[in-house]
């Protein structure tokens, strides 16, 4: 029997896109909904009040994750479609949060067809994705990976814990504990999402099919020399902190030619000197480095390269070289299956589009080690995000959610 594709209320969406973005937007028209604050707490109770309106069944693990359910059980594997409502500060309205809503919306469309399916839909929020406490902490817990060492190390960047915020919500962080779901539960896993940068617009395509996300690893790095006087102290006797790392700065596109891929990126973001005065010779500078690219082994070989470059530069200026790892994401492939079932829908809309990488982090890479998942892309205007100018024409955003809900609608066949 061949049933016709379904198609969301665009009214009934787009209503729920405009509310949701007036929760946490201050004079500067940027979001504030970091997690567990005043602003995610708004969202997270508009969310709960949206899934009961809609007859669906609500639930809230652990780790604070929301989940709206059709034809839930407890014992057959389900089809989980989200993604996150916590913002950067500042953002815009559509990271994150538009997976949730169009994950609601095909769930209510799913309900209203009265389509007999094989499996549960799950619609899903998970908690922190962004990183007030580290990031990805929702999807984390449930695939097990959060420890009683995090919980108890978890700090924002003011020094509030993740214990106190949670705490502060009516919410104990010890129960993410128990928010792992066993393995099998989750049959697939699906996220809409913003492509937040600027393929799919320069191109004037609707849909971008994800076929893997990057993994990262992001360092912090102290390159430690003698501070001493601008004025005195000549050229040739200088320990500057920061030439070594000017020089590094130079050498990061030969690395990426060398040992990358076309996929490979590497990001120098904050920077600090000390003593911080333009009468002194640097003594010492701490920064970033943020580098990723869709294969591990890749990764590796960036990793030691850089470890190379920055030693060898430390040597030649008499420079202590140190660093530390911030966080470390292993790359994933979105399974065939996920992807297969998005081609077979973008192919019966006659949509055009094209498979490419995330190369942001996203909660699929996390429930991607327990289960087949995939990712959707809608385009990003002139591929900005995490900014208030972010924004996507809305016939892109009601055809992405139109193929999210028959992606949904075949895998849970």
């Amino acid at each position: 029997m061949n049933v016709p594709e379904l198609r969301v209320s665009g009214t009934r969406l787009r209503q729920d896109v405009d509310e949701l973005s007036c929760i946490g937007r201050q004079e500067d028209h940027g979001i504030y909904r970091m997690a567990f604050s005043a602003g995610d707490m708004a969202a997270r109770a508009w969310l709960q009040q949206r899934i009961q309106d809609s007859g669906l069944e609500l639930y809230q693990d652990g780790a604070a994750n929301l989940y709206g359910r059709l034809g839930w059980d407890g014992k057959t594997p389900s089809v989980m479609a989200g993604s996150h409502m916590d913002t950067v500060p500042g953002a815009g309205h559509l990271d994150g949060a538009l997976g949730v809503v169009c994950a609601l919306e095909a769930l209510r469309v799913l309900q209203e067809a009265n389509i007999e399916l094989q499996r549960p839909v799950e619609a899903v929020s998970f908690s922190d994705e962004e990183g007030r406490f580290g990031g990805l902490f929702g999807s984390q817990s449930v695939a097990g990976l959060v420890t009683p060492e995090y919980l108890h190390n978890a700090c924002d960047l003011e020094g509030v814990s993740l214990t106190e915020a949670m705490m502060d919500q009516g919410l104990d962080a010890r129960e993410a504990l128990h928010a792992q779901r066993p393995a099998g539960s989750i049959y697939a896993y699906v996220e809409l999402h913003i492509e937040q940068g600027p393929v799919l617009d320069r191109k004037r395509l609707p849909i971008g099919v994800v076929d893997a996300i990057t993994g990262l690893f992001k360092w912090e790095i102290k390159l430690s020399g003698i501070a001493n006087h601008a004025g005195t102290t000549p050229m040739n006797m200088r320990v500057d902190a920061f030439q070594g790392l000017a020089e590094f700065a130079g050498q990061i596109e030969r690395v990426l030619s060398e040992y990358g891929s076309p996929r490979s990126t590497s990001t120098i973001g904050k920077v600090s000197l000390t003593p911080g005065a333009a009468n002194v010779v640097p003594g010492q500078v701490l920064f970033s480095l943020d580098v990723r690219d869709t294969d591990p082994d890749i990764l590796n070989e960036l990793g030691e390269a850089f470890r190379r470059t920055l030693s060898a530069i430390a040597r030649r200026r008499g420079l202590m070289f140190e660093y530390i790892v911030l966080s470390e994401i292993a790359p994933v492939r979105c399974a065939n299956m996920v992807i297969e079932a998005i081609d077979q829908s973008v192919s019966a809309a006659a949509v055009p589009t094209t498979h490419l990488h995330s190369g942001a982090a996203h909660d699929a890479q996390i429930i991607a080690g327990m289960a087949p998942a995939g990712m959707i892309f809608v385009p990003s205007k002139d591929g900005l995000s995490h900014s208030a100018a972010e924004w996507t024409a809305w016939q892109d955003i009601e055809t992405g959610a139109n193929i999210l809900v028959n992606t949904l609608r075949r895998l849970a066949s």
